[in-house]
């Protein structure tokens, strides 16, 4: 098997999810464990935010009815009367129900063949919008697609114009939209999934609904209050690490253990996404997607600098310390003489906000947040201000399509109206490092043979951990280049884990079997050796029991499925590891990535002609990826399936004329089947893609010598020669 299907598991992109997360009051002192359904709560009694009432009543009024505390609530406890009476329709991008009230409380009514009646039995999210909760079967509570907006008093879909069809991963119905996997860790206190894995079925359970003290503090023993320690222990006072508990549900991630104890390093819980990913971020590492700010955060000047989240955030109330709109925010560390940054020492710079900004006091354009914070909407109509603090720079949105804060104001002008402007007002200023890692990244992401280089140079002298990591992700795609081997080996004795997990990805199975890796100090390095790791456990039991109870946590989702099975692979089960593949594909059919996994299962267990199937139906379903379809061809040829293989060779350079492989094949293939002005027309297609390919010549030469056509063999073949004078074959051919 190639690295392809070794790697696939670390390029698969985590989904808008959280494994593990947060929390609200069902009023009383000691509640139990309970779930929305009528099944039998667990006994066990646990705090809730009610038990510190008593002592801490200012901040508990202050916390109540805050976005965190009405994270999720119960249907009896939930603002919604509006939303459901009148009666009414509600439709949108293909759903569409009758939104009503009856005995029972609340309920949308499928306007479809089905007439399904779905009874609410609980809300997510409080502001801006409401997501109805209905309960389906095995446990399972699913957030309906249409939505209530309180503050215009609309139902509206939260994936806009996109359809999705019921049997989709990502359908309101579907595994992509599971509360009790994707919603809940992050909306309820003391949450525990409880996912049966033989029956398929949850025993959801938690402390209370929303987000409350426990999960942000921790469970407190009986006598906290009578020390000297303070609410949440020591790690309270340290502000990095109590960021470190916003973040466990402000971050976009795969988690990586059952639970996350407030206090602990979040990289030993945690693998953060990164803009390695091209659908989270732009190149520049700009939010994309949503990712919840904890990564944009990290990837910042300001956040390693020292800026916490507590530094602009009150925790209890989630409102900002000073206001935004006149700067206050910004300039409680940007005024003179500049407030100095904990992590470097240096002053944050002064900033005049008119002088900086040209623009007025008083408009949007002179608001530090309008430039260096721009909102995105997700979910419609959820604006998201982006933490990465970045410079507006419409050169990146001309050269790469990255947004700009220039133009999200100015939706009038032209983006070189917007140059223009930053050039004259800032000048060489925006010919920064940020430029260069985004065009590097892009580079990268591409595939462009030169993008190693690029990122070999920002790696050089990168201060910035999350940055450094990034670059190292990127370059396990250049593992075949010997300095990006080296440089990445010496990346292992990074101080920082997310750091010496990237250089894993680069080096692989070369160096995860070391025992300095295998024992690392860090979880995020020990399960990333754990990818490459072929052992059976006996001489590292420990490990091989860590690594395992990681891979049972997502086993309800197809990309827990998926690891399980490169697992199962690496240990010689090909059969249990195209089961647990079979799993993910029924429960997320157009996903290419499961059917490339499967085709690589299948290859490896000798099936070449169901392997080429399955490299066919993922290169369908990628409907503009011509490597995915040049795969594919190369799969049916080698399953001696030529016509297929021609089908599919045909339809990958159609998709992407530069792959110039993809037309050298083929046209070896048409000259197989007997169609040599095709294969010509072919390999004259690869020369013009591939100009610096001896081979591409060289068959050219062949064809015309078997059709007698001496003159035009003789200068193909000296064509193969100027390219690579050594080519023996093209001199024996020039002999005859």
């Amino acid at each position: 098997m190639g690295w392809w299907f070794l790697c696939l598991v670390i390029l698969l992109p985590s989904a808008c999810r959280r494994e593990e997360s947060s929390a609200r009051v069902d009023r009383g002192a000691e509640v139990e464990v309970a779930t929305l359904s009528s099944r039998a709560p667990s006994t066990a009694l646990q705090q809730t935010s009610e038990s510190c009432r008593e002592c801490h009543a200012e901040i508990f009024d202050a916390w109540s009815g805050t976005d965190h505390a009405r994270a999720n609530q119960p249907i009896e406890e939930a603002e919604i009367a509006a939303a459901f009476s009148p009666s009414r329709e509600v439709t949108g991008a293909g759903s569409s129900f009758r939104a009503g009230v009856r005995e029972d409380g609340p309920y949308l009514t499928a306007l479809d063949e089905s007439g399904a009646d779905h009874r609410v039995v609980a809300v997510l999210g409080y502001r801006p919008t409401q997501q109805m909760l209905v309960e389906t079967a095995g446990g399972r509570l699913q957030p309906v697609d249409m939505a209530w907006h309180p503050a215009s008093g609309e139902w509206f879909n939260v994936f806009g114009e996109e359809s999705r069809h019921p049997g989709e991963w990502g359908h309101w119905t579907g595994r992509g939209m599971n509360w009790n996997s994707m919603c809940a860790h992050c909306h309820m206190t003391g949450y525990q999934k409880n996912y049966d894995e033989p029956t398929d079925t949850f025993r959801s359970a938690w402390v209370e609904h929303g987000v409350g003290c426990i999960q942000c503090h921790g469970a407190l023993p009986p006598d906290h209050g009578e020390s000297d320690r303070g609410g949440g222990g020591e790690w309270v006072r340290d502000r990095v690490l109590a960021q470190e508990t916003c973040a466990y549900c402000h971050a976009r991630n795969e988690s990586l253990t059952k639970e996350f104890v407030p206090g602990e390093s979040y990289d030993d819980h945690f693998r953060l996404t990164l803009p390695s990913t091209p659908g989270a971020f732009w190149p520049d590492g700009q939010q994309r997607d949503e990712v919840f700010n904890w990564a944009s955060v990290r990837l910042s000047r300001m956040g390693h600098a020292g800026v916490t989240c507590m530094d602009c955030h009150d925790p209890h109330t989630a409102k900002t310390v000073l206001p935004m709109e006149n700067n206050a925010l910004c300039m409680q560390c940007h005024s003179a003489p500049g407030r100095s940054m904990a992590a470097t020492g240096l002053a944050a710079p002064v900033i005049d906000p008119a002088a900086h900004s040209r623009h007025p006091a008083g408009s949007t354009g002179n608001q530090c947040t309008a430039c260096h914070m721009p909102e995105t909407n997700y979910l419609q109509r959820s604006p998201r201000h982006d933490h990465g603090w970045l410079k507006p720079d419409p050169l990146l949105t001309r050269e790469l399509g990255i947004p700009n804060a220039c133009n999200r104001c100015h939706e009038e002008e032209t983006v070189d109206w917007a140059i223009d402007h930053a050039a004259t007002w800032y000048g060489d200023r925006l010919n920064s490092r940020q430029r260069q890692r985004a065009r590097a990244v892009a580079s990268a992401r591409n595939g462009d043979p030169d993008a190693a280089s690029a990122l070999l140079g920002l790696l050089a002298d990168e201060d910035i951990p999350a940055w450094r990591a990034t670059y190292l992700q990127l370059l396990s795609g250049y593992s075949h280049v010997p300095e990006v081997v080296t440089v990445a080996r010496a990346e292992l004795e990074h101080p920082n884990a997310m750091v010496r997990a990237a250089a894993l990805q680069v080096v692989g199975e070369t160096e995860a079997r070391s025992v300095t890796l295998l024992n690392d100090v860090s979880r995020l390095v020990r399960l990333e050796a754990a990818r490459w790791w072929h052992g059976d456990g006996g001489s590292q039991p420990n490990f091989a029991r860590e690594f395992e109870n990681y891979l049972s946590l997502t086993l309800d989702q197809p990309a827990g499925r998926l690891r399980l099975a490169q697992y199962q692979a690496r240990r010689g089960d090909l059969a249990g590891a195209e089961q647990q593949v079979r799993q993910a594909a029924a429960w997320d059919r157009l996903s290419p990535a499961i059917h490339e996994f499967h085709a690589e299962i299948l290859r490896a267990a000798g099936r070449s002609a169901d392997a080429a199937n399955a490299y066919y139906l993922a290169a369908r379903l990628s409907r503009d990826d011509g490597e995915a379809m040049f795969r594919a061809g190369l799969a049916y040829a080698e399953a001696g399936l030529r016509a297929e293989s021609q089908t599919a060779l045909t339809a990958a350079v159609r998709r992407d004329p530069s792959l110039h492989r993809a037309w050298y094949n083929l046209g070896l293939l048409q000259s197989q089947q007997g169609q040599p002005d095709a294969a010509l027309e072919s390999l004259a297609n690869a020369e013009v893609a591939g100009p610096e390919e001896a081979d591409y010549p060289y068959a050219v030469a062949t064809i015309h010598w078997q059709r007698g056509d001496r003159e035009a063999a003789y200068a193909a073949a000296q064509r193969c020669l100027a390219i690579d004078p050594g080519h023996e074959l093209a001199r024996r051919l020039l002999q005859r």
